[in-house]
């Protein structure tokens, strides 16, 4: 039988002094290990390597590209050194990773080979929670990574007769690794969908970011310096027009192609802001090939623009294309083709669509949105653009003004996919943060986003909106089955993971969410604020109460109108025991919801919030005018109000009202307000099935947390919920 061989990266890791650790405690050694092995196995997967082997405290994984297996060794000791920093020194976990590229053997699932001892061998000259690297690695890498090395020159490896260069990688001179490019920049929906990145709670939500290149990296003999240091990007979004170049083949034609440049140049410095590099400078590039991330550099911008022009036979095709120059990613492409009449005529025509459209493109893509055109309609694609602009900062008027966009998308082009999720979105995000009144937008949302995927089945997004919709419906397997079938359309998708996140916190799977944000986060990495509603959500769940209030206030900087972070924030405060604050986001809830006082959710929000912050008898006031004024909406309001009796006291009509909370099978929350009523009520027994099921449901969950729910009485109902069994 011949073996298969095969080249490969390879990543050996294991824990220093993991025997040690064992020793002193087994039980914390234990789960500290779990817990970074979750992290380490969901960064392996995030840069596309394989899980090989794990035996006790090593890892051993293989990459088909080893700028992979290298990023992925960066991450993971950058995450690492975070979680251990919550850790007491003695008690901190670090590994020691060696890569190496090489040829392996292939038998099954397994590799073997000189590929696989040498990584071995780098692995144990590691420094703990550190990175060692093959000379062949780092030759590799060093013009494709922004890291530095420190030669160790020449090492023996057992039985293999050659000594392999090492060379350890210098983490506090690294940055975090490059995130991908997939075609566009950041997450977007496949096969033409948008990219909405994080709308809290069903909604995805975008943020404006600023960015400023980094410093030139300090270097040393392994990495030549730059030539010159890279300039300052500007503080708002900055574009370079390149020349665009003649295609015709005929040098008189040039003052055409030259005049579109002139007029795009001209037309978007007249917007405000934008940064234009000035025509001068741009035309520096003229005839000349160069890399985007080289022109990027030295203009100090982070678009470009630029295009060709070819006429023949009386016709006229003008191609342009917008891209990121920090990652070589294009954006937006377009090509028109028009009959040559009136020239100057047609060029004002076709400058005035390329700078309407690019200004869109432009700030969509400061909020971390790339929309490809997946329809033949370019006004169908404009109305999509301006629709998603307007739903961007999350607020009632833009999602008024940003409905009739998508349906005027709809109307031009009826088989328009995306146009009908975005739909569909907006309807949700309308329900959800109570800016929209009608109680049917929840069924027309659902009803949208099956239109999108009837017509494309492979839209990620459309899958991901759903799930969130069918959990709001109480549809929780047929949720989450949605929003993991997102993520896997396209396992790239920032927003899928996203949408992934918040289905798991509606079902009370924080530490699952809080895995799910981090890959949002890792693959979104300058968009880091777009998903910190859903990670407070999940701190908050935990009860890690100070990392929830630092997620959720970020967030509102940016998106005070967001209803469910003020309410997270009620619950985050009373955890703390900080009233005041508690109350004056209760106070910012019922501003809110007093906008749209017929709104069902909005309502609910409020109920919560209020017996959140120890004010059950206005909660139950508050699900009772809900009821009234619309009774078809009383399922709903089972949870606050089951959770409002409990507080007031009424043990005996709150147990069967919390019963048929929607959520009692997936969310610990009903359970625990059911063991203080049953112990309360002299049922122990009774009481300590029900901390079965919250162990069942979330083994880490405790009493303390459980207590949180009862502010005006919480010692005494953490003494309930410790006699019940919960410690």
């Amino acid at each position: 039988m011949v073996m298969e061989r095969k080249l490969a990266a390879i990543l050996c890791a294991d824990v220093h002094g993991y025997s040690r650790l064992m020793e002193e405690d087994e039980e914390a050694t234990l789960r500290t290990l779990t817990s970074h092995r979750k992290i380490v196995d969901s960064l392996i997967e995030q840069h596309r390597g394989r899980f090989v082997n794990a035996a006790g405290d090593s890892v051993l994984a293989e990459f088909a590209s080893v700028v992979e297996a290298v990023s992925c060794a960066v991450d993971i000791q950058h995450r690492l050194r975070t979680e251990n920093a919550e850790l007491a020194p003695q008690r901190r976990m670090e590994f020691r990773i060696g890569v190496n590229l090489g040829d392996v053997m292939v038998e099954g699932e397994q590799i073997y080979g000189d590929g696989v001892n040498v990584a071995a061998r780098l692995e144990s000259l590691a420094e703990p929670g550190g990175i060692c690297v093959s000379g062949v690695v780092q030759d590799q890498v060093s013009s494709k990574l922004g890291l530095n090395f420190a030669d160790l020159g020449e090492q023996q490896v057992k039985n293999i007769a050659k000594p392999v260069r090492a060379l350890r990688v210098l983490l506090d001179e690294a940055p975090a690794a490059p995130r991908r490019s997939r075609g566009f920049a950041r997450s977007h929906w496949r096969g033409g969908a948008l990219s909405l990145t994080g709308l809290a709670i069903i909604v995805a939500t975008f943020v404006v970011v600023q960015h400023l290149s980094l410093k030139p990296p300090h270097t040393n003999a392994s990495i030549q310096p730059p030539a010159k240091p890279a300039l300052t990007l500007p503080d708002k979004p900055s574009i370079a027009v390149l020349p665009f170049a003649n295609l015709s083949g005929d040098p008189q034609q040039e003052y055409f192609s030259d005049g579109i440049t002139d007029d795009l140049t001209t037309d978007l410095s007249r917007l405000p802001g934008l940064f234009v590099i000035a025509r001068n400078s741009s035309f520096t590039y003229k005839g000349k090939s160069a890399k985007l991330q080289d022109v990027g550099n030295e203009l100090g911008v982070r678009y470009v623009l630029q295009g060709s022009v070819r006429k023949a036979g009386g016709q006229v095709r003008i191609t342009v294309q917008l891209a990121d120059a920090t990652t070589g990613a294009e954006l937006w492409a377009e090509r028109y083709d028009r009959p040559l009449r009136d020239i100057f005529a047609l060029q004002d025509e076709i400058v005035r669509k390329i700078v309407t459209t690019s200004n869109l493109q432009l700030n969509l893509a400061e909020h971390g949105v790339v929309i490809p055109r997946s329809t033949e309609n370019l006004e169908a694609y404009d109305d999509v653009l301006r629709g998603t602009e307007y739903l961007l900062p999350l607020t009632k008027d833009g999602n008024s003004k940003a409905r009739p966009m998508f349906e005027k998308a709809i109307e031009l082009d009826p088989r328009y996919a995306v146009a009908y999720a975005l739909l569909g979105l907006n309807y949700w995000v309308g329900w959800a943060v109570a800016f929209d009144p009608d109680p049917n937008a929840l069924k027309r949302g659902l009803k949208l986003e099956q239109q999108a995927i009837a017509l494309d089945d492979s839209l990620a997004g459309a899958h991901s909106i759903s799930g969130d919709i069918y959990v709001a419906s109480g549809q929780y397997d047929r949720g989450l089955a949605e929003a993991q079938r997102g993520t896997a359309l396209d396992p790239n998708s920032a927003v899928g993971y996203s949408y992934l996140a918040d289905v798991l916190n509606l079902l009370g799977k924080a530490t699952d969410a809080l895995i799910a944000i981090d890959k949002a986060i890792r693959l979104d990495p300058r968009n880091t604020i777009s998903y910190l509603y859903e990670q407070g959500w999940s701190y908050s769940l935990l009860g890690r109460w100070d990392e929830a209030i630092s997620s959720l206030k970020a967030y509102e900087t940016r998106y005070p109108e967001h209803l469910y972070n003020h309410v997270r924030l009620v619950r985050a405060y009373c955890g703390l025991g900080e009233m005041e604050a508690a109350q004056a986001e209760v106070a910012e809830v019922q501003r809110l919801v007093a906008r749209e006082p017929d709104s069902a959710a909005g309502r609910r929000n409020l109920a919560e919030a209020l017996n959140a912050a120890g004010r059950p008898a206005e909660a139950l006031a508050t699900v009772k005018e809900a009821i009234r004024r619309d009774p078809s909406s009383a399922r709903m309001f089972t949870s606050p109000q089951g959770w409002a009796y409990s507080q007031l006291g009424r043990w005996e009509e709150a147990i069967p009202v919390v019963k048929r909370a929607p959520t009692i099978n997936t969310n610990p929350w009903p359970h625990v307000w059911l063991a203080v009523d049953y112990v309360e009520l002299g049922r122990d027994g009774a009481a300590r099935a029900e901390v079965a099921e919250i162990l069942r449901l979330d083994s880490q969950f405790s009493a303390k947390i459980g207590g949180t729910s009862f502010p005006a009485s919480r010692e005494r109902a953490i003494a309930d919920l410790r006699k019940a069994g919960l410690n």
